[in-house]
């Protein structure tokens, strides 16, 4: 099983590794109901504050979703094609293709700079551009973006036995319930 403490870690300013890409401002009068997911400002519902029907410059997926206006610093991972407010930035990875399990490594890393900021200090674009980060990096000394995703896909498949065990222990065959 994979060790954070194992593997030697570097700082990097989260300009070297992410593209950090602006939202555009949404007003709900300009908002038309629909079925795609509008990213705003908040720290529940995976950044989900409405579902519109709008396209704009901001339309993007396989990014992380980072507040620097609202519930500052929160971030969340979109797979999904969604537009984003002017309060959340996009981070697109640089060096590699961004997926699932790098950006979710990548989320709690940047959560880690919440102490940092709030309403009176945002996590505005110059600041972000300058924040380092802690990462693990490789025998080259850049982010090991491998083990990244080993480290997540491991804590995942953690979770995923835990679930099944718990179904396994509690589930008849024939649909009946065991109550522990």
């Amino acid at each position: 099983m994979l060790d954070l403490h194992d593997r030697e870690w570097k700082e990097f300013r989260i300009c070297d590794i992410f593209i950090i890409k602006a939202g555009k401002r949404l007003t709900k009068s300009d908002m038309a109901s629909g079925n795609k997911p509008f990213i705003g400002a908040t720290d529940n519902n995976n950044g989900i504050t409405e579902f519109v029907s709008n396209t704009n410059i901001s339309e993007d997926c396989n990014v992380l979703g980072v507040n620097y206006n609202g519930s500052v610093v929160e971030n969340f991972y979109h797979p999904y094609t969604c537009i984003f407010s002017d309060d959340v930035k996009r981070f697109q990875t640089k060096q590699v293709q961004g997926n699932k399990y790098i950006y979710l490594f990548m989320k709690t890393v940047i959560l880690q700079q919440k102490c940092k900021y709030a309403y009176g200090y945002k996590f505005n674009e110059k600041r972000m551009q300058k924040q380092s980060l802690l990462l693990p990096v490789d025998e080259s000394g850049n982010p090991d973006y491998a083990f990244m995703e080993q480290y997540i896909k491991e804590r995942e498949q953690q979770i995923i036995q835990k679930y099944i065990k718990y179904i396994g222990n509690n589930i008849q065959i024939g649909g009946g319930y065991n109550t522990p």
